[in-house]
Order: structure tokens, then sequence, then C-alpha cells
């Protein structure tokens, strides 16, 4: 199993050995990230080294966000060019607390009417977070600062020119390019739609997180017995292992 992980890690996605690491202790074997890297450098691949450890010293600003996470949630829009060179806007919402994408949705023309109904949708009733971190992007206007005002929400905008005080958000813009998109052809909105939809159901149901002690955001258990198959994702894009 070690040697067709460390296969899919050269020839597919550029992952990380921690990341399958994560897989291998999901499917209940528990081997060391360690092990992959051996195995991978000697296949050719590099070595990720990961979001790196929780345990690291933490400024005013970080550590604030690290005990306020459950109450946080991030936006930011992602720039996804189609292959008629048409381009579209991916709105993605990140919960702190356990990572998950909470909502996304495509449009043409971001405007504030749009990202206030976008904000609705992704926190109905008495779901809204604390605080919303987010860029100050002209798009997010008055309407849309009303509606989140109007929801009990705290807009808490960032520095201009300081994306690292929105750090989760991007890091899941980051991670939604590396390991999707920049590896799909897009024909149009409702294919972007299907294909973020199958990358999201995957993002928070089966990939593994450091952060989150080698477990998915929306949590993921332990299998033990039976035997390891591998279960292809976005037309083998990525792949869950598990035991049946």
């Amino acid at each position: 199993m070690i040697k067709e992980i460390a296969r899919d890690s050269c020839s597919s996605t550029r992952l990380g050995t921690r990341r399958y690491s994560g897989d291998d202790t999901q499917s209940g074997c528990g081997t060391q990230a360690n092990t992959y890297s051996d195995r991978t450098r000697s296949q050719g691949a590099s070595s990720d080294p990961g979001e790196g450890s929780l345990a690291r010293r933490l400024n005013g600003r970080q550590l604030y966000v690290w005990h306020h996470a459950q109450a946080i949630a991030a936006i930011d829009l992602c720039v996804v060019p189609t292959l008629t060179f048409e381009r579209l806007f991916a709105f993605l919402v990140l919960g702190h607390g356990r990572r998950q994408l909470l909502w996304f949705e495509v449009t043409r023309h971001p405007t504030a009417e749009w990202l206030a109904r976008q904000i609705t949708e992704a926190f109905p009733w008495t779901s809204a977070p604390a605080y919303l971190v987010r860029d100050n992007d002209r798009a997010y206007g008055d309407v849309f600062k009303s509606r989140v005002r109007a929801m009990g929400i705290r807009d808490r905008p960032i520095s201009p020119g300081s994306p690292w005080q929105n750090a989760y958000v991007e890091r899941l813009i980051g991670t939604v390019r590396r390991e999707c998109l920049d590896r799909m052809l897009v024909f149009g909105a409702a294919h972007l739609r299907q294909i973020l939809s199958a990358y999201a159901a995957y993002y928070n149901e089966v990939r593994t997180h450091l952060a989150l002690g080698k477990d998915a955001p929306l949590g993921r258990a332990v299998q033990r017995s039976g035997v390891i198959v591998a279960i292809p994702i976005l037309s083998g894009l990525h792949h869950q292992y598990v035991r049946i």
C-alpha cells in the first residue's frame, strides 16, 4: 500500500508526505510520515513540509485567532479562467474551527448584492459566526456590510496589502488551486460548480489535516479491519483509501 500511495504522489498531485501519512492513519495502518518521505524521495518526489506545528510561537493576532477559532469564518474570492478565456469568480467561506469549507458559489460578476445573498445562504438562522474576516475588495460594498451587521456578525476586514491576516482562507484557495483547479479544464460556470462540489465533499469528508490531528473537517473514523481499496475522486485526481 505504501508503494502504491508513493507512486500516486509522484504521478498525480504534490500533496506532501504528511498528507498521505494522514490517509494511512485513517486506514488503520499508522505509518509515519518519514516512511513516505523515504519512499517518495527514492522515486523522485519532493517532501512537502506540510502545515507545520501548531505549537510554534504565535504573535498577538495569531493567538487571538487561535483562541476564537470556533467563532470565526473567513471569506474570499478566487478567480478561475475557463477554456474560452472567460473569467469566473468562486466565492469561498471557511470556518476556522474545523477548517471546514462551509459554502461556495460561482458568478461572473461578484456584486455587493450577490455577496450579501451568499452570506445569508451560508449562515441560515442562528448559525452565523461571531466574526467574519475578509479583505478590502471594493465588491464588499454597503449592501454587503449592512447585511453582515443585520445578522449580528462583527465585520473584520484585514489591513490593506496584508493577505497573511486572512491566512486560513488564502491557504484554502491555494490548496483548491494546487489540488484541483490547476489540473482541470473548466468549461463554464455550471462545470465549475460541479468540480467545486466534488472537491468540497473530498475536502470536508476525506482530506486529512495536520491541525486536526490527521482528521477530516467533518470527522473520519479510523478503520482497523478489512481489505484496503482505493476509491477514485474527481476522475482519479485524488483517491480515498478505505477498508471494506
